[in-house]
């Protein structure tokens, strides 16, 4: 049994997010990405708070899959530092859980 997670991402508009969202999905690292258009992201940057509109990425995936994730992301992605985050999933519907196994190629 695979160990399942969410890999929490933002990008600075929706296109990049849905170039991103694609090719995961088509490379079979994430069965589902699910984009939220517009997040408020208040940080530090060099220095400098910054508050910025953000487009924010749930990607369904499984662990062994993360290191592949990133290398995608990192290759598509505009930030010199991309938010690329996994949290594990510690429980879900079973069903659920089948799919995402069935859709991400280990």
């Amino acid at each position: 049994m695979s160990e399942y997670a969410i890999v929490l991402i933002t990008t600075p508009d929706e296109e990049m997010a849905a170039k991103i969202a694609k090719s995961l999905v088509k490379n079979q690292l994430a069965a589902c990405v699910s984009i939220i258009p517009q997040v408020r992201s208040i940080y530090r940057w060099e220095g400098e708070i910054c508050d910025d509109n953000e487009v924010q990425l749930i990607v369904k995936t499984v662990t062994e899959v993360f290191d592949q994730v990133q290398r995608v992301v990192k290759d598509i992605h505009s930030y010199d530092i991309p938010e690329i985050m996994l949290l594990p999933i510690e429980n879900g519907s079973e069903d659920y859980l089948q799919w995402i196994d069935n859709c991400v190629s280990i």
